[in-house]
């Protein structure tokens, strides 16, 4: 039951995911649906979502197998377990390696959001 509900959050990631890279790449839309005057890019938040479509997807399967994975750190160990299956063989190589990518990536969006925050609050002190 939890594990089917992770997989449909999943596919929502997955489905916003590609509504937002529609919207990134249809310029007349962002500006007569949406209002944007210059047109904009959403990249960052479509490898967000479609990160969280690949997370939600390893839970679900984690949890089929009867691994439970808990906060903290729910992100890194659900790599971890899945990383330990493709280890033993239970799952191919190639899903671990696009997992990473995508966790790569993501963890670089948090990466500049983190400086991107720093740096806001650091010109509001100084204002």
């Amino acid at each position: 039951m939890v594990s089917r509900l992770y997989l449909e959050r999943s596919q929502n990631e997955f489905e916003l995911a590609k509504i937002i890279m529609q919207i990134t790449g249809d310029e007349k839309m962002q500006k007569e649906t949406f209002s944007v005057d210059n047109p904009l890019t959403f990249y960052s938040a479509v490898i967000s979502h479609a990160y969280y479509c690949i997370f939600y997807s390893a839970k679900a399967y984690l949890l089929k197998k009867g691994i439970k994975i808990n906060a903290p750190e729910e992100h890194r160990k659900t790599y971890e377990a899945f990383k330990e299956l493709t280890d033993k063989g239970e799952l191919d190589v190639e899903l671990l390696k696009f997992y990473e990518k995508m966790l790569v990536k993501a963890d670089t969006l948090l990466g500049i959001f983190r400086i991107e925050k720093k740096n806001e609050e650091i010109s509001l002190i100084r204002n």
